[in-house]
């Protein structure tokens, strides 16, 4: 049994959609949950094939991709499977399976989350 949890998201009025857990990196220091939530997301993207797993999935048409069409990353069908499961551990992934196939799919509120941690406040601005 996993102990992993999901990126928080929270639902925000003023900007009418979704807001990740932590401030932009420029805004203030991070809290140690904030910095463990972070870290989490990152570090499931540190390793080249599930950042390419992940990268196939956010620009794959539809939104979505089948794991038949993404698994042509150099390594084998469980090694696949198992990056993904690390990718889906972290909340950067959600899938949902149609017969035979798994599908999974990037939420837009994650890529917005992980954009907005990294933006510096004079961007943002």
């Amino acid at each position: 049994m996993s102990n992993v949890k999901a990126l928080p998201l929270i639902e925000t009025a003023e900007q009418g959609g979704v807001a990740p857990c932590c401030p932009p990196l420029t805004e203030r220091p991070m809290t140690a949950g904030e910095a463990e939530v972070a870290a989490r997301m990152f570090k499931a993207l540190g390793d080249p094939v599930r950042l390419r797993l992940f990268s196939a999935v956010a620009s794959h048409e539809g939104g979505e991709a089948c794991v038949c069409d993404i698994s042509d990353v150099g390594v084998s069908q469980p090694t696949v499977s198992h990056h993904l499961k690390k990718l889906k551990e972290a909340g950067l992934l959600t899938s949902e399976r149609r017969g035979t196939w798994v599908y999974y799919r990037v939420e837009p509120s994650v890529l917005a989350a992980m954009g907005r941690i990294l933006v510096s406040a004079s961007a943002a601005a």
